[in-house]
């Protein structure tokens, strides 16, 4: 038994004459009977009374059609279901992000972006440090994350530039560092840093070691370390100390604390969007078409 046959007697049980349901379904009258013919032999009884003038429905077969018209209802459903995942305007969409890039930006305003335009589509979201986001892609957990950390060149990663970030210091609102009109690196000798653990993130904690030495600070005085730009905030706000955190900060930064930019520190640190080069969901390739798309990633890829 085929679709065909189901969608054939539907249209002749709902006509009741063959003329008019080979009419409707476009098919020749003769090939609508055998295929009817079939069917009943198939199912091993009459499903139609045979009258002079058409046909009507045995009681076998007013319940074959209820039957029917579910099935190929159940069917069409389900193609519509499958065409919009192969469209990518549904199914599950898992992506991860690094928290100090959520609060303002592409990252917020990608996620609004596509649960507007992709209303049917479920977004799972994972806050993690970009390392872990990067072993969650290559591993198949995630289909694709925003990461701090991206490498120039991944075998198995593509990526896409979305914004670039600066690295500015934390410090309480009354610090004296907060007087001065052009902060430097020099300037911050004697200051009290919460620094971050390398093991976060040893490529950028060199890095910025690197270059604060180049620009005078040559061992910093690091008399706290914390995991995260939050618990870093957090412990500025107590007058600790200062610490180095993403400009970004100043959107979510406590009362306490204001963000100050330190004129001879060059580190633009780029946030971008990465993805397994095999991944091939649809969804995955319209998220990343919204994000290309974005105003502020135009800008910065401009060129």
């Amino acid at each position: 038994m085929e679709l065909r046959h189901l969608r054939y007697f539907v249209a002749v049980g709902e006509e009741q004459h063959y003329g008019r349901a080979a009419r409707r379904l476009r098919v020749a009258q003769p090939a609508l009977s055998r295929q009817i013919q079939d069917l009943e032999e198939e199912v091993g009884f009459k499903l139609f009374e045979r009258l002079p003038r058409g046909v009507k429905l045995s009681a076998a077969g007013k319940l074959f059609l209820e039957d029917s018209r579910r099935i190929l209802q159940e069917v069409n459903e389900a193609a519509a279901r499958a065409g919009r995942v192969a469209r990518g305007h549904s199914g599950t969409l898992r992506l991860g992000f690094a928290e100090n890039a959520s609060w303002r930006g592409v990252v917020p305003d990608s996620f609004r972006r596509f649960r507007e335009q992709r209303p049917a589509a479920e977004l799972q979201l994972q806050p993690a440090a970009s390392l872990e986001q990067l072993e969650a892609i290559r591993s198949g957990r995630l289909d694709a994350g925003f990461v701090n950390f991206m490498p120039k060149t991944d075998p198995e990663l593509d990526q896409l530039r979305v914004a670039i970030q600066r690295v500015e210091l934390a410090a309480p609102k009354r610090h004296p560092l907060t007087k001065l009109k052009k902060l430097r690196l020099r300037d911050l000798t004697d200051a009290a840093f919460v620094w971050f653990p390398r093991r976060e993130s040893p490529a950028f904690y060199d890095r910025l070691m690197h270059e604060c030495y180049r620009g005078g600070l040559k061992s910093p005085r690091i008399v706290q370390e914390g995991l995260n730009e939050a618990t870093i905030l957090s412990l500025v706000s107590t007058g600790l100390g200062v610490g180095w955190v993403l400009g970004s900060a100043r959107w979510r930064c406590p009362e306490t604390v204001v963000i100050l930019s330190v004129v001879d520190l060059n580190m633009p640190l780029p946030l971008a969007l990465a993805w397994r080069r095999d991944n091939t969901s649809p969804l995955l390739a319209s998220f990343i078409g919204e994000v290309r798309r974005l105003p502020d990633v135009r800008a910065v890829n401009k060129g």
